[in-house]
């Protein structure tokens, strides 16, 4: 898959395109790359790509032609291998909030091209004309569309085969279909006991199905305390045990009883 980004700060994504697990993505050619500065396909000496907003107000708006001149030549390269119609995709606060199943979908296409705006934004005009998809990280704002850009080609980079050493890895990620879209279990390492903490006997036992049954368990009781919403949507698909419900039942008595 091929996702060419629209920065005007390419050199912020060479250290993450070479650092960590998910740099043999791009390493291999899994997940390829193309940095693209509008600032090339601007006009006059100073290269300028932003300007006043019409109607007064702060800050600067990023100008409609060189983006369209950029992303034309993006299309051009494009039109020699494959993906030439690839979605141009925005990171904005209008969008909708980036999930794991969205980025499952984005994991298995052939990419996108990534537009990251700056300043007060970018002409409306463009985005009109040519934006496809907008996404939002949540609710609060960023200098930049690079660190949302970056946020999702590590989650598609992640989930490309051969890039975690344990091919499972993923499956059993929060969010996963496998977990039936719930927080993961809690995690513990060597030594078994650390600053008079032990690790639950369970995990020592050997026996995989207490152990299963355990972190079945702990993925309820969390995601019922941090993200109830998450037991709503996973109980409305149908993916709740009676087990299950009777763990939840336990939870919430003891929650309620906590704040007693």
């Amino acid at each position: 898959m091929r996702f060419d980004i629209i920065t005007l700060f390419p050199e912020l994504f060479a250290p993450f395109l070479a650092i960590g697990v998910t740099r043999r993505a791009y390493a291999s050619g899994q997940v390829q790359v193309q940095l693209w500065n509008p600032r090339d396909y601007a006009e006059g000496a100073y290269r300028r790509v932003d300007d006043r907003p019409f109607g007064g107000g702060p800050g600067m708006v990023m100008l409609a032609e060189p983006l369209a001149r950029c992303l034309a030549a993006i299309r051009a390269a494009r039109r020699e291998g494959e993906g030439a119609q690839a979605p141009v995709l925005l990171f904005s606060p209008i969008g909708k909030t980036l999930n794991q199943a969205q980025v499952e979908r984005w994991a298995a296409s052939s990419g996108a091209i990534l537009l990251c705006g700056r300043y007060e934004g970018i002409d409306q005009r463009f985005i009109d004309a040519h934006v496809d998809v907008q996404i939002s990280l949540g609710d609060f704002v960023l200098s930049g569309g690079e660190i949302a850009a970056m946020a999702l080609l590590d989650a598609v980079a992640r989930l490309q085969p051969g890039v975690l050493h344990d091919a499972q890895s993923h499956a059993y990620d929060s969010f996963s279909q496998a977990l039936d879209g719930l927080l993961d279990c809690p995690h513990y390492t060597r030594p078994e006991e650390w600053a008079g903490r032990a690790v639950p006997a369970v995990l020592l036992s050997g026996h995989h199905a207490e152990i299963e049954r355990w972190r079945r368990a702990e993925r309820l009781s969390l995601t019922a305390r941090h993200r109830p919403d998450l037991i709503d949507a996973t109980r409305t698909a149908g993916r709740l045990s009676a087990e299950d419900e009777a763990i939840l039942a336990k939870t919430l008595q003891e929650n309620t009883a906590g704040l007693l």
